[in-house]
């Protein structure tokens, strides 16, 4: 089923959604952490926020804990705040943020979709999900901040798929 045309337009946002102070509530399934954090506000990354999120968008396989990209978190939060608007108020799953370069390798000897280059290893990706919103209307969304890349991964079940959302090249794919 296709999502209707223009729901969810990033372009069409006003000036003042950017300006507002920045929240974001996440989850993390792989360890069972939860976080809803003040981030930025004023025009200012708030640090103790910024090093908390860092942290739960670690590697938690390789127990590692990475910068990540700032333009990454304005796009998770861009996600979760525009959502909200339609009334959608849930914390945005991460399955993966930051990635050793180990667990990367890993990944791929596991047959899950992980490139070499991967931008988890530097902290500019994550895959995401929110509960009960389709992945195809989550991945559109993402795709309309034309911040960087966006893969579309669709799985069967009750979970369903994620989106893969970075800061690199704008680019689209399906895994």
């Amino acid at each position: 089923m296709e999502p209707p045309p223009d729901i969810f337009d990033a372009q069409a946002l006003d000036l003042e959604f950017w300006l507002k102070p920045r929240t974001l509530e996440v989850v993390r399934p792989a360890s069972n952490e939860k976080a809803k954090l003040l981030y930025w506000k004023d025009g200012e990354v708030i640090d103790s926020a910024y090093q908390e999120l860092c942290h739960l968008l670690r590697d938690v396989n390789g127990k590692k804990t990475a910068p990540i990209d700032p333009k990454l978190l304005e796009t998770l939060w861009g996600t979760q705040a525009f959502v909200a608007r339609y009334g959608i108020e849930q914390p945005l799953e991460i399955l993966s943020g930051y990635r050793t370069a180990e667990s990367n390798s890993r990944l791929r000897e596991a047959g899950v979709p992980a490139a070499r280059q991967s931008l988890h290893i530097s902290g500019r990706a994550a895959d995401i999900r929110v509960a009960n919103l389709n992945a195809e209307v989550l991945g559109s969304l993402v795709r309309s901040f034309k911040q960087g890349g966006v893969g579309f991964y669709y799985r069967s079940g009750p979970r369903g798929g994620w989106i893969h959302a970075d800061t690199g090249l704008q680019r689209v794919w399906k895994g």
